[in-house]
């Protein structure tokens, strides 16, 4: 594998300016925020492990793939506790969610 020469690099670089961030965890995060964080990184999990796009889990959960990409992007304050527990239980009904 080599490294991308520079047209290439251009086109990423470009691709990369027009996405929008992942966000973090605010320093003052609530608790219920850390759970919602924890809850999304489920799903970034899930896609790694299982070599999937997000279309292909979006399918799977059958729900939008715009709105899939919000749980991954951390977009947080988008979702209730409860909502995105329901989704992390779509392909693993046997989800186990510790709190600590």
């Amino acid at each position: 594998m080599t490294f991308p020469n520079e047209e290439k690099l251009k086109k990423i670089r470009e691709r990369l300016d027009k996405a929008s961030p992942s966000y973090l965890l605010p320093e003052n995060a609530t608790k219920a925020d850390i759970l919602k964080y924890a809850l999304c990184q489920k799903f970034v999990a899930y896609i790694q492990k299982n070599k999937i796009t997000q279309a292909e889990l979006a399918k799977q959960l059958k729900m939008d793939t715009a709105r899939l990409n919000e749980i991954v992007k951390y977009r947080i304050n988008l979702f209730s506790v409860d909502k995105l527990i329901e989704f992390a239980q779509r392909p693993d009904p046997n989800l186990e969610i510790k709190v600590a």
